[in-house]
């Protein structure tokens, strides 16, 4: 690829590690000008080093943080061309009588609010400014919304509404914006963290035997890393697709032909 978002301008909501901070890194690569918004300072830190223009601070599943993040965007920029969402928690596959009834509640709150309600509140947020330059909006859904097993009841449940999100807001939003979605499949060296409210805040998804692990999960055999489903990110945004909306790319190595 190459100069495929020149002059595009783009906000990454969850910027600060893994996915997030390979689309951004892709998204710069190509040539777009990129706003960032990240709950942890220490990533803002991080992204504003790495000569993001505009970094905002803020919580995602907020109204008030998105609504900054675009205004901001929108006053650097002149305008916003793209919406990508990349918060996510997980639930190391626990499984529904895994958890304690008295947990339960806390637990589908923290889930839903970071995987469904971040991204309902970040379009919200972008719509009049995509609305005017008719734009596009890629969000991050996930093998668990195809195939069983690769996430707990919670989790799996979180990223089939975002997958039902791609496409009810692809109905609702055209002509005039695009909506799409990457479901990424298992991942090296992300910085996903497990729910707070089942004690797992603390916990990665990583490992000593991480790569062999990943590629021995699906046909191609590969282990694929944030930078590999950022590329996807970088087609959906771009004007090469735009004749795509509602629609999913599944960077999985394959999972769609195992047997």
């Amino acid at each position: 690829m190459s100069g495929w978002l020149t002059g595009k301008r783009a906000l990454v909501v969850g910027a600060g590690s893994g996915i997030g901070r390979a689309v951004v890194d892709a998204f710069c690569a190509e040539g777009a000008r990129v706003a960032a918004l990240e709950l942890d300072a220490g990533k803002c830190d991080a992204l504003a080093a790495a000569r993001v223009d505009v970094v905002v601070q803020g919580d995602a599943t907020t109204a008030a943080a998105p609504l900054e993040a675009v205004a901001a965007a929108v006053d650097r920029y002149g305008g916003l061309d793209i919406l990508v969402n990349c918060v996510g928690v997980f639930d190391f596959y626990r499984t529904l009588e895994e958890i304690d009834a008295d947990a339960l509640d806390a637990a589908f709150d923290e889930m839903f609010a970071v995987n469904v309600k971040s991204q309902l509140h970040s379009v919200k947020a972008a719509i009049p400014a995509l609305r005017e330059s008719r734009g596009n909006i890629v969000l991050t859904e996930s093998t668990s919304a195809y195939y069983p097993g690769r996430g707990g009841t919670l989790y799996v449940a979180s990223k089939f509404a975002v997958r039902g999100l791609v496409v009810t807001l692809g109905h609702e939003l055209a002509p005039e914006i695009r909506v799409n979605g990457v479901a990424p499949g298992g991942t090296l060296s992300t910085d996903l963290r497990g729910l707070s409210s089942l004690g797992l805040a603390d916990r990665r998804l990583d490992g000593p035997n991480r790569e062999a692990e990943l590629a021995a999960r699906n046909p191609l055999g590969v282990a694929l890393t944030s930078a590999d489903h950022a590329s996807s990110f970088v087609f959906l945004a771009s004007d090469r697709a735009r004749g795509i909306s509602g629609r999913v790319v599944h960077s999985d190595g394959g999972m769609g032909i195992k047997v």
